[in-house]
């Protein structure tokens, strides 16, 4: 508009003066510059839509991912101490908005205690458990459950603010995407496992607890999630290193992989642990009992139940794990001592040696103490620690991309 009325002004006065020959070359002038001007502004305008993601956007994205493999943490901490503590089965049901609004007063509090006193944790174990106990173990789930919600929030609600600035790439959306969903699966997950501890078992009096293998599945589930964010978010944040590509560096990366491998088993193998109260069995190390190998080790029929059902195996076994840990990671240490390696990797090969040491030992104390509630929180813990030193450790001896 402000073109048109440009030129017509022009126009005008050169019929006035009489000197439209002369005035014409302006007039063009003018609009070959206007057009310049919307040419380049376009141009500015297209170059700077180019530029996102970039890497301002990748270190607000990397941050971003690992806040959210912290809030993931604080889930699996709050998880242990739930289970330590027997307060995993206080809430009997599961509503996704309406169970948010704790009962506030006596009668609400009095008629959920009355939906506890119906299932067999409380005709078994806490029968003469009153309000004010009760109210502590509802509030350690309660308090779980809603960190759970606050993690599904931190994916979620960031996610589609980023995806509607255009601040992901296309390999970054599926990425973020899977693990969204992942956080809605693990929810669903964790109330699947709930319920196989309320489900009442005829001619039985053993102490009603969650199965073992849904409470392994629920922990793996944390774990990879956790491990995921935290290898994306460090992807956005950590440049590449560009290390020698040599047969020996092929080697240690490899050995590296199966150390987190076996790291990451072994806090598996923890679930197996708490879900069977198999802390409790053999309070002695480095010697079982008086035997190195218990007499009941292969107790149940078939064999293969003894791994996962029996708790004098399962305790075994993860004592063999922990033990492989720290021989894997004093051996990678050791070859790491040869390589040629860059300073932020040794950092991370030695903070791994220093946290399996520092976790074998609270796992030891843990077991000689009969598992107090605060040592056996901090060994777990512990465990999260330790993945993610593999995790960093891994990362840096990524190949470069071709």
């Amino acid at each position: 508009m402000e073109a048109m009325l440009l030129l017509l002004g022009l126009r005008l006065r050169a019929r006035t003066l009489g000197g439209g020959g002369a005035l014409r070359p302006l007039w063009k002038r003018c609009v070959v510059r206007r057009g310049k001007s919307s040419v380049v502004a376009d141009a500015t305008a297209g170059s700077a839509a180019a530029l996102v993601p970039n890497a301002a956007t990748n270190r607000v994205l990397g941050k971003w991912m690992i806040a959210c493999s912290g809030m993931v943490v604080g889930a699996v901490v709050l998880g242990g101490v739930t289970r330590l503590t027997e307060s995993g089965l206080s809430m009997v049901d599961w509503h996704l908005i309406k169970e948010m609004k704790p009962p506030s007063t006596l009668p609400e509090w009095q008629a959920e205690f009355q939906k506890y006193q119906q299932f067999p944790e409380f005709k078994i174990l806490n029968h003469d458990m009153t309000l004010n106990e009760f109210k502590f173990i509802w509030y350690m789930e309660y308090s779980h459950r809603m960190w759970g919600r606050a993690v599904g929030l931190a994916y979620i609600l960031p996610a589609i603010y980023f995806w509607r600035k255009g601040w992901m790439s296309r390999s970054l959306k599926l990425r973020v995407v899977g693990l969204c969903g992942f956080v809605c699966f693990q929810g669903l997950l964790g109330w699947f496992m709930v319920k196989s501890g309320l489900e009442e078992k005829q001619d039985s009096h053993d102490i009603p607890r969650v199965s073992q293998y849904r409470l392994a599945a629920h922990l793996g589930s944390a774990l990879a999630l956790y491990c995921a964010s935290l290898w994306t978010g460090l992807s956005l944040l950590l440049p590449p290193n560009k290390m020698p590509n040599t047969r020996q560096m092929k080697l240690f990366r490899q050995f590296a992989r199966g150390t987190g491998g076996l790291v990451f088993i072994t806090a598996l193998s923890g679930a197996f642990v708490a879900g069977l109260d198999a802390g409790l069995v053999y309070n002695s190390f480095p010697k079982m009992g008086a035997r190195w190998v218990p007499d009941d080790l292969l107790a149940f029929s078939p064999a293969l139940r003894n791994l996962f059902e029996n708790p004098t195996t399962v305790q075994f076994d993860h004592r063999i794990l922990g033990i492989a840990s720290v021989t894997a990671v004093t051996v990678l240490y050791a070859l790491s001592r040869r390589m040629a390696l860059t300073r932020r990797t040794r950092v991370a090969v030695s903070s791994l040696l220093a946290m399996v040491y520092m976790q074998a030992a609270l796992g030891i104390s843990t077991l000689l103490l009969y598992v107090p509630t605060p040592l056996a929180a901090t060994h777990q813990s512990g465990s999260l620690v330790l993945l993610s030193m593999s995790v960093w450790l891994i990362h840096e001896l990524r190949r470069l991309p071709k």
